[in-house]
């Protein structure tokens, strides 16, 4: 089990990016949140085994339908060993 925050740029809010991350998250079995950055990026904390998460990064790499993914980083942090996997609503700046 490990953590990956996760940024993803490009065309990625207004088009239910947040909403379908959440299907798949929730298809791997990978806990954790997506929120939209004020910036115009989609932040993600995920948590899972290496094959739940590559997965989940190999689809942020093409995303929904309407959406035009440019970048997808990803970093290792610190487990927070979240119980399930939510949308949250508010844009913050970090």
């Amino acid at each position: 089990m490990k953590h990956l925050d996760i940024i993803v740029e490009g065309k990625v809010q207004g088009v239910f990016f947040r909403a379908a991350t959440k299907a798949v998250a929730d298809q791997l079995g990978v806990k954790g949140f997506v929120k939209n950055l004020a910036n115009g990026t989609v932040y993600i904390e995920a948590e899972g085994d290496d094959f739940s998460l590559d997965s989940l990064i190999e689809w942020c790499r093409q995303g929904p339908e309407r959406s035009v993914v440019e970048k997808v980083s990803s970093a290792e942090a610190e487990l927070k060993n979240y119980r399930n996997f939510e949308v949250l609503k508010k844009n913050f700046l970090w």
